[in-house]
């Protein structure tokens, strides 16, 4: 769980509604089919009952997460346990990425754990076949600990982070790298994570990090020609067209990426991370994705709070201090981020397309006449591409 809750709205008018539903699914069937299932799964004489929380998600924009809480009887007592459960959405609710893996994050952070020491939550069941709720899922016990919010974003103010003390600010900000430096720093990550290559699923290129962006160019062409596309976007366009031409010629040896590194994705408590989440996006590639996207993401959400007239928080995850905090605790010098941040912009343009396809559909915006309305970065990568002459 989390004592995330949302926050009253600024005096500013906010951006576009940024919530979004998850999912079509009925409450009472998912609770009647994971009884069944479990009872099918556990010991004879479980006899477990099943209760779906109907929370709230602050947080994610991609896999559908049920609170639910599994009783049991164990040893002869009747014992109840809360789960997380991770459920791949279903196809007719215009899943925001082309394909949902949920086995592969499952292993990874299974593994990040295990060989790093990076705080996962303990994962448990896992239902890899889509029998059960009609796509995969598994279970991860809940925790308890504070989410940096999304909606509204952390830095509008009036939150547990915007109003921490400067030095508490900087732990987390300290502490979030060094789950970095611990990830990146697991051995042999080209053979440990194999099955987290985008050559595994199909998408070419000389190295890693080609593959990885042979994989973005699929998932935009996915999010503009599946059912209820969107249309194309000359800016994310311009971003591939560049990203192309301008692959850095060393990247280093391949890494465990986590992928969607951001604050937002973890769960602190005294501002010390206890749990790492969302692995949807998970790849092997250069350590300088991750860093990239750690500090893109906040400088997405400072980039809307400064159009808002809102201070933010300036002085936090910049891109110097975040180089530097990694450096000194991983002893890996890190290379330009430049292309790793363009990426990172592009691949947010993909999600913003998802997810305002997924709002249409959802009846929960009216489809704007300009696609690129929806992009709630639109002015940083107006400038980024700007700036890298793309």
């Amino acid at each position: 769980m989390t004592d995330t809750q949302p926050v009253p709205p600024t005096p500013a008018a906010p951006p576009a509604d940024m919530t979004l539903q998850r999912s079509s699914r009925d409450a009472g069937e998912v609770r009647a089919r994971l009884t069944a299932w479990l009872a099918s799964v556990l010991p004879p004489g479980a006899d477990p009952e099943v209760t779906v929380h109907d929370g709230l998600q602050a947080n994610g924009m991609s896999s559908e997460t049920v609170l639910l809480d599994v009783t049991s009887t164990v040893d002869g007592q009747r014992r109840t346990q809360e789960y997380v459960a991770r459920v791949a959405p279903a196809p007719g609710d215009l899943p925001v990425f082309p394909e949902y893996r949920l086995t592969d994050q499952y292993d990874a952070m299974r593994l990040a754990g295990e060989l790093a020491g990076v705080p996962v939550p303990p994962v448990g069941l896992n239902e890899p076949t889509g029998d059960v709720l009609g796509t995969p899922f598994f279970f991860m016990e809940r925790l308890d600990g504070a989410v940096p919010p999304d909606v509204l974003p952390y830095p509008f103010g009036d939150n547990w982070l915007y109003d921490a003390a400067p030095e508490e600010q900087a732990r987390l900000q300290r502490s979030s790298v060094e789950v970095l430096a611990r990830l990146h720093g697991i051995p042999d990550a080209a053979s440990t994570f194999a099955f987290l290559d985008p050559a595994v699923t199909g998408h070419d290129g000389a190295t890693p990090l080609a593959r990885n962006l042979a994989k973005t160019r699929a998932w935009y062409d996915y999010a503009i020609t599946t059912r209820e596309a969107s249309p194309r976007s000359p800016l994310v366009e311009r971003g591939l067209a560049w990203l192309e031409a301008n692959l850095p010629a060393d990247e280093g040896e391949p890494v465990l990426v986590w992928g969607d590194a951001r604050i937002g994705n973890m769960m602190y408590r005294d501002f010390e991370p206890v749990a790492v989440l969302d692995w949807e996006m998970a790849t092997l590639g250069p350590r300088e994705l991750d860093l990239a996207w750690m500090v893109f993401a906040h400088q997405v959400f400072q980039e809307i709070a400064t159009m808002l007239g809102l201070p933010g928080m300036p002085d936090f995850l910049r891109p110097e201090d975040v180089v530097a905090t990694y450096e000194e605790l991983s002893g890996h010098q890190v290379g330009d981020l430049t292309w790793c941040v363009v990426h990172a912009a592009v691949s947010w343009g993909c999600v913003f397309l998802r997810t305002s396809a997924r709002q249409i559909h959802f009846g929960e915006i009216e489809r704007p006449e300009d696609p690129e309305a929806v992009f709630h970065h639109r002015p940083l990568l107006e400038r980024l591409l700007d700036q890298v002459g793309a």
